[in-house]
């Protein structure tokens, strides 16, 4: 146990519960993680879950703890359902969900996601990175671009969500990656940025030849000796390739920042680099937090 904590952000997602304890002035005290995610949990288990993380940090003394939280324990399966709220509006809600609790010291509130319907497209969890990133620029107009396993392209103006695109190209990856024919090719953590760079080029300029292509990675191996690092390259080229053909209105033209992993936001900046776009790049976790604690504020403000 550590520090006296002013409260608690969250971010729990399909797979992963991640837990942060925030100080005085905004400090960070602490950070946990767990693998129970939202797709792991019975409707009943959130609060034992989540407790189970966090005492050996907090204690179980009757200190009350108030928690804010965005990602998949606000869905329909979670904890609590946060309703979608429909574009254009900004991208935090000052009224939060709260979830039910059996525990009296516990107060845990969840951030909402956002809903498109033409063309139809949700997001949870984002939102709360792009409020983030617009606490810390908030003159920004132009494309955040989110990359992970759904990756979001979101058009921000005037400080609102206007509109945004989901690509699964990051679940495409695993899939192909794991469960296909070209999982034989692919097995490496080896990289050829050349390789990547001209898979990118070839699929934005003719992304309807993308499936021939990829089978054309397990043909160069076989036949040619296609290495590894150069045949992993080559896919995540050609699929992050073909997500950019089809974001291009995202992309053209736009002041565009990345919000996510390092590694991952290096990869999509290399790729528009060779487009000859420049973006900024920004921490993921760490704008999750300022989102987090946009919303503690904005949510203190509209309750007060």
């Amino acid at each position: 146990m550590s520090g006296a904590v002013e409260w608690i952000a969250v971010d729990w997602g399909t797979s992963t519960l991640r837990a942060w304890g925030i100080g005085e002035g905004g400090s960070l005290l602490w950070q946990v993680q767990s693998d129970r995610g939202m797709g792991t949990l019975a409707p009943g288990a959130f609060e034992t879950a989540f407790l189970e993380l966090i005492i050996p940090q907090v204690g179980d003394d009757e200190e009350p703890l108030d928690v804010i939280a965005c990602g998949m324990v606000g869905a329909r399966q979670g904890w609590a359902e946060a309703a979608y709220r429909p574009v254009p509006c900004r991208p935090l809600d000052p009224a939060l969900i709260r979830a039910p609790t059996l525990s009296p010291r516990l107060g845990f509130r969840i951030v909402g996601g956002l809903c498109q319907h033409r063309p139809a497209d949700v997001m949870r969890g984002e939102e709360t990175q792009v409020a983030g990133f617009l606490s810390l620029n908030p003159a920004f107009d132009g494309v955040i671009c989110l990359p992970g396993t759904h990756t979001k392209w979101v058009h921000i103006s005037a400080g609102e969500v206007v509109s945004f695109q989901t690509c699964m190209t990051g679940d495409l990856f695993a899939a192909i990656s794991r469960h296909t024919v070209l999982r034989h090719s692919v097995i490496t953590e080896d990289w050829n940025e050349t390789a990547f760079s001209e898979a990118v080029s070839d699929t934005v300029s003719r992304p309807e030849r993308l499936a021939a292509k990829l089978f054309s990675l397990r043909a160069e191996g076989l036949l040619d000796g296609l290495a590894p690092g150069t045949a992993r390259a080559r896919l995540s080229g050609l699929l992050i390739g073909a997500e950019l053909a089809s974001a291009r209105p995202y992309w053209l033209g736009q002041d565009l920042a990345i919000v996510g992993a390092r590694g991952l936001s290096k990869l999509y900046a290399s790729a528009l680099s060779g487009l000859g776009v420049t973006a900024t790049i920004a921490d993921g976790d760490g704008m999750v937090l300022k989102g987090l604690a946009a919303a503690r504020a904005l949510s203190a403000e509209y309750n007060s």
